[in-house]
């Protein structure tokens, strides 16, 4: 449903994208997480037909971004960071007119925007003006400005961003359920997001996608080995030292004294080992207090940690980029040379024909139009 192929992006001379490749099945929900300045944002506009790449191709529900913008667009759903709300008017009236630009037929726009209304639960909002909204009601708007024309690809750009934890919980649970039915995009930095919404995860850094797979597949590839156990006790720790060192298969013991008098160990073993009952023996014929032994597993996090730091690394290392790069803010550079160039394509100033998600404004014709649509 979406290819993307050695994606670049550069603003003048700092490049915000470096040869991204992934793709997204239908029905799949994938999170594009990574740190802030990853280039996250920058990817999404350009699947969007927001903005054009540099380099590379990326193809939604067939089409070529570039190539078949408008068509493109068709058949995508857009929330960009901010939603591309108008406050002053109502919900209902909203949708509407979204419906109405995005080309759904006269006939068919009041089915659509009750479906959107009511899959985004805003019916108790209906006909309250925008502006009057909580960020959360703000938040459902986006989201149903984006599904209004029924597309089968949804992308969603930090959707969460500033909601309270139930408002968090809501947009889950909204966006959970179009795995299936839609394919669904989640540019976040949030990990809790990915591991709760999606079935696949692609890590970002540096303008790079590190790595792509299930987020149970990264944690056993990346952290499978990590067999380590938590200790809390106290007593003589020099005098249980060497028999924990001693039980084959221990192979590092680090310690941390805890401001209550206790000391916290972390016992580091290989992968095939599990000496837990001997650890806890070990304590116990030592005469010490135990308080806690138990086992990590490695997390979303771990992963996430491991592979941005590994990323990080390289680049310092080969001279790469000076620091994250922040799409919103980087300069864009005018080239007059490569304007004709498909192969150079982006280092001009971005498209203006950007679609509702640039919308900025509601003249009073298009609201008495969009109250005729309804009334229709």
């Amino acid at each position: 449903m979406i290819e993307v192929e050695h994606l670049s992006k550069v603003y003048g001379s700092t490049p915000a994208l470096r040869d991204v490749t992934f793709s997204v099945e239908p029905g799949e929900v994938l999170g594009f997480l990574g740190p802030n300045g990853a280039g996250k944002t920058t990817t999404m506009r350009i699947l969007s037909g927001y903005m054009p790449a540099t380099t590379g191709t990326a193809r939604v529900a067939g089409f070529d971004v570039h190539d078949d913008s408008m068509a493109v667009r068709k058949h995508i759903g857009y929330l960009p960071e901010t939603p591309p709300l108008h406050p002053d008017m109502s919900v209902e009236g909203y949708l509407y007119f979204v419906a109405r630009i995005k080309g759904v037929p006269a006939g068919d726009r009041a089915a659509k925007v009750t479906s959107a209304i009511g899959r985004c639960g805003l019916a108790d909002r209906r006909y309250q003006l925008i502006h009057k909204l909580s960020k959360g009601y703000r938040q459902r708007v986006g989201i149903a400005q984006a599904i209004v024309h029924d597309p089968p690809v949804i992308i969603l750009d930090e959707p969460t961003v500033g909601l309270d934890p139930r408002q968090i919980v809501e947009v889950r649970n909204l966006v959970r359920s179009f795995a299936g039915e839609r394919t669904v995009v989640i540019s976040t930095h949030i990990l809790p997001e990915v591991s709760m919404t999606c079935n696949r995860v692609a890590i970002v850094a540096n303008g790079r996608v590190v790595a792509t797979d299930k987020p149970e597949n990264l944690l056993a590839r990346l952290c499978g080995k990590a067999n380590d156990y938590d200790i809390e006790l106290d007593g003589d720790l020099p005098a249980v030292l060497p028999h924990l060192q001693a039980i084959p298969g221990v192979a590092e013991i680090s310690v941390q004294l805890l401001p209550n008098g206790r000391s916290r160990l972390r016992a580091s073993c290989t992968p095939e080992c599990e000496p837990g009952k001997d650890l806890a023996a070990a304590i116990v014929t030592s005469g010490l207090g135990l308080h806690e032994l138990r086992r990590t597993r490695p997390s979303l996090e771990d992963a996430f940690l491991q592979l941005t730091t590994r990323e990080n690394l390289a680049d310092s290392e080969a001279g790469g980029l000076d620091g994250d790069i922040d799409s919103e803010s980087a300069a864009i550079a005018p080239d007059a040379k490569s304007a004709g160039d498909p192969s150079a394509r982006g280092t001009t100033e971005p498209d203006t024909d950007r679609g509702v998600g640039s919308m900025t404004m509601a003249t009073g014709d298009d609201t008495a139009r969009a109250e005729d649509d309804r009334a229709t």
